[in-house]
């Protein structure tokens, strides 16, 4: 049986997809961009303000599933551009001081509402 995690503290979906969904322990979130979960508009142009939105918004997604990033197995990291790697890595490390998760970066071409980054990940109850 499936949970779906939903929190007003993390921007809506702005598809047919859920904030989170739980299954046997294991929480799925999906990608999360730098949008304000009130306004629904990007916190700043920049990737460093979009990546630590970004990083609140997760947080508040895993809490609302009863978890935390100490309880993150892997995450996946895309960016608009592989020269923001060092500015998403210093702000993503904040959140991960001991133990980090499993991890993969790629750069696309492309992403949600043509932000600069957006990062999903899986984690236990």
């Amino acid at each position: 049986m499936k949970k779906i995690i939903h929190t007003s503290n993390a921007p809506e979906a702005i598809g047919p997809y859920s904030q989170a969904v739980v299954h046997d322990g294991i929480v799925y979130c999906s990608g999360q961009i730098g949008l304000d979960p009130e306004s629904m508009e990007f916190i700043g142009d920049d990737v460093s303000s979009q990546a630590k939105q970004v990083m609140k918004n997760l947080k508040a997604v895993l809490e609302e599933a009863g978890s935390g990033f100490d309880k993150v197995i892997k995450c996946s990291i895309f960016l608009d551009d592989m020269d923001n790697f060092g500015t998403v890595n210093e702000i993503y490390g904040d959140y991960f001081e001991n133990d980090p998760p499993a991890r993969e970066t790629v750069a696309v071409k492309t992403l949600p509402k043509n932000c600069k980054v957006e990062i999903g990940c899986t984690a236990h109850l």
